[in-house]
């Protein structure tokens, strides 16, 4: 659910996933540590921020996947956003959308 959420986000920081996903820092940040390592994610560092996004070395295969899945959890991701909207001191960022 890391993974699609931040795909149709485009790029979220740490704070916002345990936000959204009522996780641990330190469970969000191992998972995001072994994304990053393993090609899925990439990360860009903006003051204080670190933002996480889909790397642009993933092939297309994995992208295509990642947008089917995507529909398939559409209510889950959905619910995810309106934590996300509600959630207060939101770091601003920019996009890059999957």
């Amino acid at each position: 659910m890391l993974t699609l959420l931040i795909c149709r986000e485009g790029e979220l920081c740490v704070c916002e996933m345990t936000h959204a996903l009522e996780e641990s820092q330190p469970k969000v940040s191992r998972h995001l540590a072994q994304l990053r390592n393993c090609g899925l994610l990439s990360d860009r560092r903006d003051s204080q921020w670190v933002y996480y996004r889909l790397s642009d070395a993933v092939p297309d295969w994995v992208g295509e996947v990642l947008r089917v899945a995507e529909q398939g959890e559409d209510e889950r991701l959905a619910l995810l956003q309106n934590r996300l909207a509600g959630m207060g001191n939101r770091p601003d960022r920019r996009l890059a959308m999957c």
